[in-house]
């Protein structure tokens, strides 16, 4: 009698079992740290209370990465992307509830909201992709995909906390799509469509480091108090006065999955936007440093074959005495 399905699953599985174990403590590893912010990184501020809603945003998105309209209406009048998708990279959601009549505010109120990816500092689908197709800059951190190394595995869509990067796919020949930050542009010498373009200054473009201080001082000052805010970029001429508004006392991006070089300022709940909070610890740390004590010296796949070729000769071994 040969060697049985059920019983080679049951060997596979004890010394698979074994080999586990076995690997784990025979290479432990170290826990890795998430990954620093590059020193000349770059990023975006977005305060949802300077928002207006225009979508202007989202329109000059569309022109410089030339993505076609997408419609969420059977008339199809006018571009109305409901999320971001393979063809829309950067969209504005609106938060409602009850009567709606008063903005940034949780109950009975309003508030708008960017959608757009976040650049981590320390990104899943960076470490994920297994022929380097998403890549960090190490200067700007900006993170990048390059379709001509894509391969369509889509991990990096599995992979991402915030459900960023996207598949086209209705056309023959679909590919992954996110928001780059506008990389081309910048190396001409501009700044990202959105930040250009917003007319209140909701998006702000600059340093990341800038853009944090600036968060800061906006939640420093109290509720009320008249400042001014800067357009297009942070720490611009260009200025608008306005009150302060009551802003939730976190600054979302600024912690989560080790940091964002998209930070965010809210007069609601983060979670109520879409924006559920999330552990400091980035999941690339958590995964590499599992694969670093399974694989380290390759002890892992090597004591698990071997695991497996031992249960298979021992279940072989019992069924021809049987015989």
């Amino acid at each position: 009698m040969g060697l049985s399905r059920r019983n080679f699953l049951k060997g596979a599985a004890a010394g698979g079992a074994v080999a586990a174990c076995a690997a784990t403590a025979t290479a432990p590893a170290d826990a890795r740290e998430n990954k620093a912010l590059p020193p000349k990184a770059v990023g975006l501020l977005y305060d949802s209370t300077l928002c207006v809603g225009c979508k202007a945003c989202v329109v000059a998105c569309r022109e410089a990465n030339g993505t076609h309209p997408e419609f969420s209406a059977d008339e199809k009048l006018w571009d109305s992307p409901l999320d971001i998708s393979g063809y829309t990279l950067n969209v504005i959601k609106v938060y409602a509830d009850g009567t709606a009549d008063h903005k940034d505010q949780e109950k009975d109120g309003f508030a708008f909201v960017k959608k757009s990816c976040m650049h981590c500092v320390d990104p899943s689908c960076v470490s994920v992709c297994p022929v380097s197709a998403m890549q960090k800059d190490p200067e700007t951190g900006i993170v990048r995909h390059d379709p001509s190394a894509c391969i369509g595995c889509r991990y990096c869509v599995a992979a991402c906390p915030f459900g960023v990067p996207r598949f086209s796919w209705d056309t023959p020949f679909p590919r992954i799509r996110k928001c780059e930050l506008c990389s081309p542009r910048q190396a001409e010498g501009k700044i990202p469509a959105c930040a250009e373009v917003c007319p209140t200054g909701a998006t702000l473009f600059g340093p990341v480091a800038a853009l944090r201080d600036e968060a800061g001082r906006r939640q420093g000052l109290a509720a009320g108090q008249v400042t001014t805010f800067a357009r297009k970029t942070v720490g611009s001429s260009d200025v608008h006065e306005k009150a302060i508004p009551t802003y939730v006392p976190h600054i979302y991006g600024s912690t989560e999955m080790g940091g964002t070089q998209l930070l965010m300022l809210a007069g609601v709940p983060f979670e109520k936007l879409g924006y559920p909070p999330l552990r400091d610890r980035s999941y690339a740390a958590e995964s590499e440093t599992i694969q670093e004590s399974l694989y380290k010296g390759m002890v892992g796949p090597v004591v698990l074959l071997g695991g497996l070729l031992y249960a298979v000769h021992k279940h072989t071994k019992n069924d021809h005495e049987e015989d």
